[in-house]
């Protein structure tokens, strides 16, 4: 492999010129582990050169997690750097952090407290807001914050910065992100007991330069609160990328990964403290770089309870010393294989690369590779030397036969799917589990049963036959999405958005998975990412009209009524097919149903009205916010032909009555806002809206009982 230093020419306007970054080869005083072997120097580093032009934690019984948010980004891709200043991983580096930050084996962030920033979405303005306004907004003091970042860092007239994705070299003063304020965000504006910084860029060592430590406890600590800073690198280093680690990363970053997935776990308590973290990253980056690369992690007074990440099944009785790590190298015969270390997916590995997976504990690990429609190799035990290479060999060989009764079983169970209705799904369910009882590991019999029960709204097979299509095949992407959206209709939102990502880390090009996830995020209440969700799966799937409703419900709640209509529209006009089709409504939408999450459902065909009837009550409250009355009671109306029992069409149009009865004094416009109050109580007489129901009511009668005095002296 070669270094590639990335040089570029500033404007005139550039004062000075910015000091060229250069490989540091100071040795530590403490004597590194021996490097296994492998490359010695990474292919690319992250250095944006400027130039004018010319000890252990000990067990414990239990763990508490607080409340905790992260900001995760990861920018490849800048909109005004030449082609030869891009990146190739600090995308997929970011997206790595995510998915270990919201496992429940990890750092068991809630998904929606985990905001991403990826490329294009990386811009100035969006950290901004992000650092300055979300993150202080949400946080508190007995909550847990981490903030990660993956691109470009560079230093300017003696100022550290990081490059969002629109920086413009001509004006960088305006258009970066100083190091500084990132430390005095950190350290003053956002809220926590636990902090944790961590930064992948060259130069990412800067936000504690080592020359004025005065000035950065100033800036960076708050030293009443916890801070754990680790950085990709000393403040005159390079940081590398390189697809030999984990089939493509930056060094830094794959090894917080590992180390947070449990490897950093030296004393076997299942937590990965922040001594743990910092070791096994300085340990592993030093060695893979030979000492070209050390990560910082010296900065602050963090809390030695702090807890990055617990995996409780990694608990083993007793405390082990700190151990050497090895590299797995997973070779094969086939393309698009998936492989799994200890269970958990480690990547995709082709067979003209092998896949490279550093920094694991010594010892033995189960090693499994599959790939959709043939018989998995493994899983397998393969045991992993201090300081060495084992190279594993995997061949996918066996295409799965299919036993000829199982599949007439199987497509009969198809043609009464497709009829739809209770009576047929109740014939496919019984023919999918015939054709799984003569062939187990018939996962395409095992997802439609799945589907099958998500139609008779029998949440417990539902899942149950889901999950077995995916444990016979784990990269069967079409069964998590489905899965995950029977998660959804069982209420657990978390683990259908674990799923889904995985399905848009395998496939980018997944509309359905997007569109769960746009739902996932609107029902949880993060309408950012739902709307980013919602969005992408309009721009693969255009004619998923599902889509379009739960970007305009995310747009209602954003208060942006003019473009939550022209969504709600669309969703209709996409949807407008004869309600009679509802009994077939799964199939002929390709399952995008799935996850709607309605439990009061008799047949298919109420989803086609509830959905029409929300979307409905949905324009009516954009109207209603826009003081359009007359139109906001004709689409509320609307709504209740569809639902009459909505609890909210009933209150937004008992409100609209009510506005119109100031304006015109018709008795009878009252009347009929007292009727849809009490609906709304007869409803659900616990909701917010029927307490505020029957206060209306009350003077509604005050109001009535006045005009009848008046009329009868």
């Amino acid at each position: 492999m070669t270094r590639r230093t990335i040089t570029l020419l500033a404007a005139c306007a550039l004062s000075t010129v910015a000091a060229l970054l250069t490989q540091a080869a100071a040795q530590q005083s403490a004597t590194p582990q021996p490097a296994p072997p492998q490359a010695t120097v990474p292919d690319q580093n992250r250095d944006l050169n400027i130039k004018k032009a010319g000890p252990a934690q000990p067990a414990t019984t239990t763990v508490q997690i607080p409340r905790s948010y992260a900001l995760v980004i990861g920018i490849s891709k800048y909109k005004n750097l030449p082609a030869d200043s891009q990146l190739q991983y600090p995308d997929m580096d970011a997206e790595s952090v995510y998915t270990v930050l919201i496992s429940p084996e990890g750092g068991q962030f809630p998904p929606e407290n985990v905001h991403k920033l990826i490329d294009s979405q990386a811009t100035l303005a969006n950290i901004q807001h992000e650092l300055e306004t979300w993150l202080p907004s949400v946080t508190h003091p007995d909550d847990r914050v981490l903030i990660y970042f993956a691109g470009h860092g560079f230093v300017s007239n003696g100022t550290a910065y990081i490059a969002p994705h629109d920086i413009d070299l001509k004006n960088i003063a305006a258009t970066a992100y100083p190091m500084e304020m990132l430390g005095k965000d950190m350290g003053a504006r956002i809220n926590g007991k636990w902090k944790v910084l961590i930064t992948d860029s060259c130069h990412s060592g800067a936000i504690t330069p080592e020359a004025d430590r005065s000035t950065v406890n100033r800036t960076l600590l708050d030293l009443d609160k916890s801070l754990f800073s680790i950085t990709a690198s000393r403040d005159r280093e390079q940081s590398f990328e390189s697809e030999k680690w984990g089939g493509g990363h930056g060094i830094f970053t794959y090894y917080v990964v590992k180390g947070l997935e449990g490897e950093a776990d030296t004393n076997g308590d299942g937590i990965v403290s922040a001594d743990e973290l910092a070791e096994y990253v300085h340990t592993n980056v030093r060695d893979a770089t030979n000492a070209a690369q050390n990560p910082t992690s010296e900065r602050g007074s963090f809390d030695p309870n702090m807890v990055l990440a617990y995996n409780p099944t990694h608990v083993t009785a007793a405390n082990l010393p700190p151990p050497k790590y090895g590299t797995l190298v997973i070779e094969t015969n086939m393309d698009g294989v998936e492989v799994f270390v200890d269970g958990q997916s480690v990547g995709i590995v082709n067979k003209a690369a092998a896949l490279r997976l550093p920094g694991i504990s010594p010892g033995a690990h189960t090693v499994q590779a599959v790939h959709l429609g043939y018989e998995p190799d493994g899983p397998r035990q393969e045991e992993v030397y201090p300081g060495q290479d084992t190279t594993v060999t995997v061949r996918i060989l066996i295409a799965r036969n299919r036993n000829h009764a199982a599949v007439d079983h199987f497509n009969h169970g198809i043609e009464f799917y497709n009829k739809g209705y209770e009576e047929n799904y109740r014939k496919a369910a019984a023919e999918f589990e015939a054709a799984l009882a003569i062939d187990p590991k018939y996962s395409q019999a095992a997802l439609y049963a799945g589907r099958t029960y998500n139609a008779l709204y029998d949440d417990k097979k539902s899942l149950e036959f889901f999950k077995e299509a995916i444990s016979i095949d784990p990269d069967y992407l079409e069964a998590r999405s489905s899965y995950a959206g029977a998660l959804l209709d069982a209420g657990d939102l978390d683990e259908a958005i674990r799923q889904l990502n995985v399905v848009t880390q395998r496939d980018a090009k997944s509309g359905m998975a997007y569109y769960l996830l746009s739902q996932a995020f609107a029902r949880k209440g993060d309408y950012d990412d739902a709307i980013q969700a919602a969005h992408q799966a309009i721009q693969l799937t255009p004619g998923n009209a599902e889509a379009h409703f739960w970007l305009a419900e995310s747009l209602r709640q954003k208060n942006q009524s003019s473009e939550a209509e022209a969504q709600y529209n669309q969703y209709l006009a996409l949807s407008n097919f004869d309600s009679g089709m509802g009994g077939k409504l799964n199939y002929y939408l390709g399952g995008y149903l799935l996850g709607y999450g309605v439990k009061k459902r008799a047949a298919q065909t109420d989803i086609w009205k509830e959905l029409r009837g929300q979307a409905n009550t949905g324009l009516c409250d954009c109207e209603w916010m826009q003081k359009k009355f007359d139109s906001a009671i004709h689409y509320c109306q609307t709504a209740l032909t569809f639902t009459p029992n909505d609890l909210f069409a009933n209150y937004r149009l008992g409100i609209l009555y009510s506005e119109q009865y100031n304006k015109s004094g018709s008795v009878a416009l009252l009347a009929a806002a007292r009727k849809h109050f009490e609906n709304v109580i007869e409803q659900n007489p616990d909701a917010n809206e029927a307490d505020r129901s029957r206060k209306y009511i009350r003077n509604i009668d005050a109001v009535l009982a006045q005009q009848s005095s008046l009329s009868h002296p």
